[in-house]
């Protein structure tokens, strides 16, 4: 995959990307809103990339994309993943990457391509309601939102939002 947008890039993990997925999991958003995604080790890291890149071929996914800027700087990822009853989107940009609207623009570049290939109608957004920087971005890609409450989340109950995005709409960009 290669997806071009006026400052990033979305490709395909190459097994070289191991120290900056190490690197940028390790912020404290991450650690907060998405502990599964946080990789203590380069090894961990790497061994992460090596099972994602095997994944690329296959139609079960996940489908786990790193984000470049234009520059070729690893900042984050977007990502596909099915959950049992749909597919759903998630992404991270490193904290010293965020605040620019780097995930607002990988997602809006990244849901209309993955649709397609995947021939989906929806794509699934869940998120810690407190996680309100997540909530924005999903707003702002033109997610409704159909659920607030406590729900599952990372193996726990927690207040989250859950949103659903349908393909051929557009999302607004709200000064992203």
């Amino acid at each position: 995959m290669r997806i071009e947008t006026e400052r990033l890039i979305i490709t395909d993990f190459t097994p070289d990307m191991a120290e900056a997925v190490h690197r940028n999991s390790l912020d404290e958003d991450n650690r907060r809103f998405v502990p599964d995604e946080v990789f203590e080790t380069v090894e961990e890291a790497r061994e992460t990339v090596e099972f994602l890149i095997g994944r690329y071929g296959g139609a079960e996914g996940p489908f786990v994309h790193p984000v470049l800027l234009r520059s070729g700087e690893n900042i984050g990822y977007v990502q596909l993943v099915f959950i049992g009853d749909g597919w759903e989107l998630g992404y991270h940009i490193a904290k010293a990457h965020t605040g620019k609207g780097y995930a607002t623009e990988a997602a809006r570049a990244f849901l209309p391509a993955m649709a397609e290939k995947l021939g989906l109608s929806g794509i699934i957004g869940i998120c810690l309601a407190e996680n309100t920087a997540s909530v924005r971005v999903m707003e702002k890609l033109g997610f409704e939102p159909v659920f607030r409450g406590v729900g599952p989340y990372q193996g726990e109950q927690r207040e989250i939002v859950r949103n659903v995005w349908r393909a051929g709409r557009k999302g607004e960009d709200h000064g992203a």
